[in-house]
């Protein structure tokens, strides 16, 4: 169960998260945030694959900021996955990144 927790926790992403209104004051977890406008974790029971699938507007931040601060995090969810016998990957904006 802990391992499912830490799944959901590590992969929660999405502009709603972002509570500051005020753009111009926006760090880089805000930005990010920010420009994720779809978030969805997806598990493939039967090719045993837990699927992180994002869509983030490279407008507002670019990919390489995500991974400067979720890439750890990517790498929890990674070895949550393998605990629970499956594959993690990571799709942002339809390309397969790990």
């Amino acid at each position: 169960m802990a391992a499912a927790l830490i799944l959901a926790d590590k992969s929660d992403v999405h502009k709603t998260r972002v509570r500051n209104r005020d753009i111009s004051k926006y760090d880089i977890h805000d930005r990010v945030n920010f420009a994720v406008e779809r978030s969805f974790l997806k598990v493939i029971k039967e090719k045993k694959i837990i699927s992180l699938q994002l869509a983030i507007d490279t407008q507002i931040s670019k990919v390489m900021e995500y991974f400067e601060i979720f890439m750890s995090r990517m790498l929890t969810c990674r070895r949550a996955a393998s605990f629970l016998n499956c594959t993690f990957e990571l799709i942002i904006n339809e390309r397969k990144l790990l």
